[in-house]
């Protein structure tokens, strides 16, 4: 028995007596997933930095120094984009505003429908239809453009708000989303119930069921919200006249432009960087919402 324990306690060829090799070893393997988003984080961050850092720089500041020096030109690059071509930018941004706003609300409305019938109700054809939608998702948009600008041609919409908004209204990863959450919050038997007690189908959608999908209905908002505002395809094909374009495409053809007049680059600049404060702001406040209507209904259930 001696001799057994002494073989037992004896270290390893090639370790140190006294020493412990399990947990240094794992604390090294768990680093690399932080290491990994650290180098992630920083590859997408880097950007960002340069933006903010260049909008503050004139015109002569932004080619002649150092790339991430701050200059001292930003109050003008402001007025300078303010002034150009009577605040131009500013009726892009609105254009924006109002695209990614309006389309986003009817977006997700017509994915609260979809989504909510797709997984409460039983009727034939219904995996057809959510397989078809879900190939919609798939779909990359360029090869859409093409058959909605012939449609909206053949309707005399092109180059009017509506060409951009109608095609955003129908979201297949929007509606997914939607029927993904119904079936996970929305319980057959809370539906079952509101019947049993006469209520019609309209109202067991308004006062049950939607106010249980809240949640995922502010994810669908927020994710199209944001594709919307970033499209750049869809309005260049669909507008000829700059005073409907959205930011994506103004700040475009502010690029096209710095091409001759490289004093135009520090307005695109600048215009970048104050096109993006809106994202972060409806963020921040949408993920406040978001978590407070999630805790509020961990308490409830």
């Amino acid at each position: 028995m001696s001799s057994l324990a002494v073989r037992k306690a004896s270290p390893a060829a090639g370790t140190t007596p006294g020493t412990a090799q399990g947990p240094p070893l794992r604390r090294r393997i768990a680093l690399v997933p932080t290491i990994t988003l650290l180098i992630g984080a920083i590859y997408c961050l880097l950007p960002v930095a340069w933006v903010v850092i260049a909008a503050t720089k004139s015109g002569s500041e932004l080619f002649s120094t150092f790339t991430f020096l701050p200059g001292s030109g930003f109050a003008d690059n402001i007025k300078d984009l303010n002034a150009y071509r009577d605040g131009v930018y500013w009726t892009w941004l609105g254009n924006s505003a109002l695209y990614a706003g309006l389309g986003a609300l009817l977006s997700t409305v017509v994915s609260a429908f979809s989504g909510y019938a797709l997984a409460i109700y039983r009727f034939r054809g219904r995996e057809t239809v959510f397989n078809v939608l879900l190939a919609g998702v798939l779909m990359p948009p360029v090869i859409l453009a093409i058959p909605q600008y012939l449609l909206l041609a053949k309707a005399d919409l092109t180059d009017s708000y509506l060409s951009v908004l109608l095609p955003l209204v129908l979201s297949p990863y929007g509606v997914y989303l939607a029927r993904i959450y119904a079936t996970a919050a929305v319980p057959t038997d809370v539906v079952e119930a509101g019947r049993m007690d006469g209520a019609g189908e309209w109202r067991i959608f308004t006062r049950v069921a939607l106010p249980m999908m809240v949640p995922g209905l502010v994810t669908v908002f927020l994710f199209q919200f944001v594709a919307v505002w970033n499209n750049f395809l869809l309005p260049f094909i669909m507008l000829s006249d700059d005073e409907k374009f959205p930011i994506t495409l103004g700040l475009y053809t502010l690029l096209e432009q710095g091409a001759n007049t490289p004093a135009l680059y520090t307005l695109v600049i600048t215009g970048a960087l104050l096109a993006v404060i809106p994202l972060v702001a409806l963020f921040l406040v949408i993920q406040r919402f978001w978590s407070l209507d999630l805790l509020s209904g961990a308490v409830k259930s």
